[in-house]
């Protein structure tokens, strides 16, 4: 499909940053977006770039009343010679229509998901941010925008995509991080919307982050929403535990989201001969385990944050501290190698980068 651009007057850019330090995350937008349109029996019409501005939508529309709504993050790098690349955007893509097949909404086709970012970012190049831990994050949206109160599929959607350049997910820089498991509230249940990247599942989240957040901790490790018993996610991000030189984490059975780093991190483990296991993980072994010391390190990763260390878990009274409250070396290797390859630092022998010309 061909995208059309609408040019922007001088007038109507922005001035752009000029302390990249200060950044923070999700706060600064670009001045231009992709929106795409699909309507029922005419599928995706009127690909345009055009400026970042808001939208008109009817008090009716769908996605206000019933949540039909989908979304993607990933990340552009500057690299040091002054080019821009995509860290595994195909990825970002299936998971977007895997997550638009479970909420009924139309599948955009790769080739515009991924060509749309690649113009979008290469028109907004000077934008893209080039200080250390910095980067532009890109978030892919489809929401639902017929005008009618009653519970179906819209037959009228929109795609977009919105660039915001950034700093550190976590201003305090690659430190440990006091975990809580949380007893009372689940994230997803078995055949609900947990491995689809879908606003309602973040919101329901919100409650037990700021209650967690009060009691002095930076995050909420999820149980199943069964017997409360088995590890999900760490906030939003795939949790991982490290015995000796073997990775475990949870697998992916339906409410676990198949986060891109996740698998970046599993493939990356492997190569450096480290061995990986996808099973269950019972709270009370896990708390077992650190209390013996067969667990030497904890880590979550997600694409905001890339790989962040647990330096303390904690279940109902007990809190146990892991890699003696530090940071781990197969964490420290995880996070330095796949940062580096992101950046241009390290070689990609995996294929991951895609260059925007």
């Amino acid at each position: 499909m061909e995208i059309r651009i609408v040019p922007l007057s001088e007038g109507e850019k922005k001035a752009k940053f000029t302390d990249e330090s200060k950044l923070g995350f999700g706060k600064i937008f670009t001045d231009r977006m992709l929106l795409v349109e699909w309507k029922a029996g005419q599928g995706w019409v009127d690909a345009r770039i055009k400026k970042n501005e808001p939208f008109v939508l009817d008090p009716a529309a769908l996605v206000l009343h019933y949540a039909q709504e989908i979304f993607e993050g990933l990340k552009a790098y500057k690299w040091a010679d002054g080019s821009i690349a995509l860290f595994r955007p195909e990825m970002n893509a299936r998971r977007f229509n895997h997550s638009a097949e479970r909420l009924c909404m139309p599948e955009v086709p790769e080739e515009l998901f991924v060509g749309g970012i690649e113009q979008l970012v290469g028109l907004e190049r000077d934008w893209v941010p080039s200080a250390e831990g910095t980067s532009l994050y890109i978030r892919p949206t489809m929401i639902a925008v017929e005008p009618v109160v009653g519970i179906k599929p819209s037959d009228h959607y929109y795609f977009y995509v919105i660039l915001s350049p950034v700093g550190a997910y976590y201003p305090q820089g690659f430190k440990p991080v006091r975990i809580m498991v949380e007893s009372k509230y689940v994230r997803a249940t078995p055949g609900g919307t947990g491995e689809a990247k879908t606003g309602g599942n973040y919101a329901s989240s919100l409650k037990a982050g700021l209650e967690a957040k009060e009691k002095g901790f930076d995050q909420v490790l999820w149980l199943d929403g069964v017997e409360k018993r088995y590890i999900e996610e760490v906030g939003a991000m795939n949790m991982f535990f490290v015995y000796g030189d073997t990775i475990v984490t949870a697998p992916l059975q339906g409410t676990i989201l198949h986060g891109v780093t996740r698998d970046s991190v599993l493939t990356l483990a492997r190569s450096l001969d480290l061995k990986v296991e996808e099973r269950r993980i019972d709270v009370n072994d896990l708390m077992k385990d650190i209390r013996s010391g067969a667990i030497t390190e904890a880590f979550g990763s997600g694409t905001a944050a890339v790989v962040t260390p647990v330096g303390a878990l904690c279940y109902k009274e007990e809190c146990l501290e892991v890699s003696g409250g530090g940071v781990g070396k197969h964490t420290r290797t995880l996070y330095d190698t796949l940062t580096g390859i992101q950046t241009g630092k390290i070689a990609d022998t995996f294929g991951w980068i895609r260059k925007i010309a």
